[in-house]
């Protein structure tokens, strides 16, 4: 279960949320059925309270939407992508530390 501060990206809303975003948007495409991306879930939630208001942080289920993970070539997961501007700036894949998260997403703040 994602935290309060975690957002679903789906078809629907992935236009809106994610590539019409002013703020930079940190996606993590993962499964329920993928151990790596149970263990990152609570970085993910941790991220998602601490950038509150600075960065959109929100979850790709890759079963749900397998249109977007074939869209973004996602074949291994846990794989996370940072957009700014409806592209992508950033992409960082398997469950690595909360600090290789924070400076990704540190790097497309504000500038």
């Amino acid at each position: 279960m994602a935290g309060k501060n975690v957002l679903e990206f789906n078809s629907t809303n992935w236009q809106k949320e994610v590539l019409e975003s002013n703020l930079p948007v940190l996606v993590d495409f993962w499964a329920v059925w993928c151990g790596p991306c149970r263990q990152l879930a609570p970085t993910i939630d941790q991220l998602a309270d601490e950038y509150a208001g600075k960065a959109k942080v929100g979850k790709v289920n890759v079963d749900d939407a397998q249109d977007l993970a074939a869209q973004f070539r996602v074949s291994s997961i846990p794989q996370v992508f940072i957009f700014k501007g409806g592209q992508v700036v950033e992409k960082i894949v398997g469950a690595e530390k909360k600090p290789v998260f924070q400076a990704a997403l540190d790097r497309h703040l504000g500038a």
